[in-house]
């Protein structure tokens, strides 16, 4: 075998400058962690202020000022050298530590990766002195300067800045994600140390604004810092007890004088510790009440903001047999342990620590928690909540049939439906799968016909259900009247069967997609995609319509499953509309007007009308629309007609030369909008579309092409009273009810259908449009408690 001829390479020295700037990486991660290190040593320094102004996610600028008791001038050529601190003389000193710094290498390791400028002063001082470094070794600020520090104006205390984090190391610099995310991790470090040092006021806001996001009071308590920074819900729910090696005491009330060491948000001190024994816990955590989805631990071991994968878990382990599935708590805990059982330095960040009898002081912390949970849990509050996930059936049931029609309705125990032509077939699966019985509650029930209501009210004698006496007459009577309109319904239902593609009855021809290239387009139907919420997806692919509850204030229940919710059809058809005409984008049917009005009137008509709730655009609002120039219809007049030609091409909007309006876009069939709001719908394409925006300007215009298709109701002004008995007054309230009726049957046999087969419904309605009202499963366990 023939030898190698490769050399081995010559071991150099690295280059001390190389050799920092690695050591920095281990000790400043991101912003948020050189924040962390800043912080500390205000504390230290014994502030009591502390503000901190933040630029692009600190990247850009950091800056810290407290009111400290400052650096001597003397110790400023070393400040940013490694390995030199104030807090520690001899390895000894460790194991008696009551700093939170000690290793002097936090603002050595900021020089070597960032511009670090340093201005202080000490009561002493009549001035403050002003320093800059790089590398640890002082630099001038300007060129031609020297590198001494310049005196400067400042009060007592020290402000340190850190520009440009990272400048020279793109690589760490492109790992970071975004400044906005970087902004929310030096938020989470302020506001977890502001809740520990209550006594400390903090301030943190960006460069430029008014108003700070993090700001908390001098000398607040700990429950009521929680409270400012986190919350009334979490405060409202917090339970209070300090435990030890021997006694522990609990507080289920919130209150404000809950700090039992008076001296524990000074600062660390080791004769505090030694007094309190081998070590002392203080723990505010969430009762029964309060569920969040993700755990917010915040852990503190001898004043220092530390991780510890092992005591997180322990005290979940506490909330699994307490809080439902998925529900999380809150927890801040303030560990004491002797500083001689203590090691801080086992991490370059110096995030976790290890001390002795770790296991015990956790058992003995969990146990107490739980103590005071289960003393609580007398006195455990109930709220409802609105749920958009579906109920499962606890029995293993393969599926609920129900029989309607000549068809059957299979229910899977998720809440899935499928159409089963054979009936037979179906049950005899059912029969050779399942033995087992199928509860009430969880029998989806659609068909009124299955079921009605007198069948559940048991009577005598039949002859009582006669009107006017009329005996069993009045039985066949009732029972005509409730027949006739169920016929016509089922003729509204036919004939609308043809217009929306229904289940029953003829298929109109289905709205297809078409064919756009332009990436505006494309871009926005994506968009619609990502927005997806599956769930409600489901709910309205598969839903049954109830009815309306109320007109003016677009509201219809529909029913999903076993559950019932209320939706605001307004707002979803107007997303719907939207959606529509993306769909169709260019390729839209005409909604003719005969004769075509003239677009200068109809805007006049919109511009001169009082603001009202159904436009929400006054004068005003048309004005600042337009850089507040001089406004007349003319403009947006000429502005319309000007792209008369791209409306017609894209929207299959048409406007003659002249000014008429001789169509509009049709989105849905046998769907016809309010004309009485065209006006308004003409007006608002002014100032509400972004004409100077390829993706934008399709964007508002379908946005408020949708607006205008939504079926808003609003209120009628009140009738006259003079004629509110006449044949005037009587023609005109049925004229209303007509109306109403009209568009009623158009919501429910035309918007909801169209709902079922061409809605994305995004994650935004959630919020209020749609939202639970009954479930069948939690109405028996109602109704079995009485």
């Amino acid at each position: 075998m023939a030898e190698s001829t490769v050399e081995p390479r010559p071991i150099k020295r690295l280059n001390e400058t190389l050799i920092n700037r690695i050591a920095a990486g281990e000790i400043i991660h991101r912003p948020a962690s050189a924040l962390k290190e800043l912080i500390e040593n205000c504390l230290d320094a014994g502030s009591t202020s502390i503000k901190i102004t933040v630029k692009d996610g600190g990247l850009k600028l950091l800056q810290i000022q407290d009111n400290g008791h400052g650096i001597r001038k003397a110790d400023l050529p070393i400040l940013a050298e490694r390995f030199t601190t104030s807090k520690l003389s001899s390895f000894s000193d460790l194991s008696r530590i009551a700093t939170y710094g000690f290793r002097g290498e936090a603002l050595a390791s900021m020089s070597h990766v960032a511009k670090l400028s340093v201005t202080t002063k000490t009561k002493k001082d009549g001035h403050a002195w002003k320093a800059t470094y790089s590398d640890g070794m002082l630099v001038p600020a300007k060129p031609g300067q020297t590198a001494d520090p310049k005196p400067s104006a400042g009060n007592d205390g020290t402000i340190i800045t850190i520009e440009d984090l990272f400048y020279n190391t793109p690589t760490r610099l492109s790992a970071l994600r975004s400044s906005s995310e970087e902004y929310a991790r030096i938020l989470d470090v302020v506001t977890k140390y502001a809740i520990h040092n209550s006594k400390v006021s903090f301030q943190c806001k960006k460069a430029g604004s008014a108003s700070p996001e993090v700001t908390t009071p001098p000398n607040a308590t700990i429950p009521q810092a929680i409270k400012l920074l986190y919350g009334h819900t979490i405060a409202n729910e917090l339970l209070h007890v300090v435990a030890g090696p021997s006694a522990t005491t609990s507080e289920v009330e919130p209150d404000d004088s809950m700090d039992v060491d008076e001296d524990e948000d000074d600062g660390p001190s080791a004769e505090d510790n030694v007094k309190s024994g081998p070590w002392k816990a203080e723990v505010h955590f969430t009762n029964a009440n309060y569920q969040a989805k993700k755990t917010n631990f915040l852990l503190f071991i001898n004043h220092r903001l530390v991780e510890s994968s092992r005591m997180k878990r322990a005290v979940e382990a506490v909330y699994v047999s307490i809080l439902p599935k998925g529900a999380s708590p809150f927890i801040y805990l303030s560990l004491h342990v002797h500083p001689k059982n203590l090691d801080v330095n086992i991490h370059p960040t110096k995030r976790e620590v290890h001390f002795l009898d770790e296991d015990t002081i956790t058992d003995r912390i969990c146990s107490a928690m739980q103590a005071t949970l289960a003393k609580q849990a007398t006195s455990r509050t109930f709220e409802t909540q609105t749920l958009l996930t579906k109920h499962l059936n606890p029995i293993s049931t393969p599926r609920i049939l129900s029989s309607a029609k000549g068809k059957e309705r299979a229910t899977d125990a998720d809440g899935d439906e499928e159409m089963n032509e054979d009936v037979q077939e179906t049950q005899v699966t059912q029969a050779s799968t399942s033995k087992q019985k199928v509860y009430p509650h969880y029998k989806v029930r659609t068909n009124l016909a299955d079921r009605t209501l007198d069948s559940m009210f048991p009577v005598a004698n039949p002859s009582q259900l006669g009107v006017g006496g009329g005996g069993g007459g009045g039985g066949a009577q009732m029972q005509k009247t409730r027949s006739q309109p169920q016929a016509q319904a089922q003729t509204q239902s036919q004939s609308s069967s043809e217009v929306t593609g229904g289940s029953e009855g003829k298929r109109t021809r289905e709205i297809k997609e078409s064919e756009c290239y332009l990436t505006s387009v494309k871009s926005l139907r994506k968009d619609v995609g990502k927005a997806k919420h599956r769930q409600l997806t489901e709910i309205f692919e598969k839903h049954t319509f109830v009815g309306i509850v109320d007109l003016e204030k677009c509201l219809s229940i529909i029913q999903h499953s076993t559950n019932l919710y209320v939706v605001n059809h307004a707002s979803v058809a107007e997303e719907l509309f939207y959606q529509l005409g993306l769909r169709q984008f260019g390729d839209m049917s005409r909604l003719k007007l005969e004769p075509p009005p003239q677009l200068r009137e109809l805007l006049e008509i919109a511009v001169d009308a009082e603001d009202t709730s159904s436009t929400k655009l006054s004068k005003d609002r048309i004005v600042e629309a337009y850089s507040h120039e001089t406004v007349s219809t003319q403009k947006i007049h000429d502005l319309l007609v000007t792209r008369r030609e791209m409306l017609t091409e894209y929207f299959s909007f048409d406007i003659s030369e002249d000014g008429r309006v001789l169509s509009l876009p049709l989105l849905l069939r046998d769907y016809i909008p309010n004309l009485d709001n065209l006006p308004s719908f003409l007006m608002r394409l002014g100032p509400q579309v972004n004409w100077t925006s390829e993706t934008e300007c399709f964007e508002t215009f379908l946005r408020e092409l949708a607006y205008f298709y939504a079926p808003l109701t609003f209120p009628s002004d009140t009738p006259d009273t003079s004629v509110a008995d006449n044949d005037e007054g009587k023609g005109k309230d049925a004229d209303q009810d007509k109306a109403n009726a009209a568009e009623k049957w158009q919501i429910q046999h035309v918007l909801f259908p169209a709902m079922r087969r061409y809605l994305v419904p995004p994650k935004s309605l959630v919020d209020k449009d749609v939202v639970q009202v009954a479930s069948l499963p939690d109405l028996y366990k109602v109704f079995e408690r009485c």
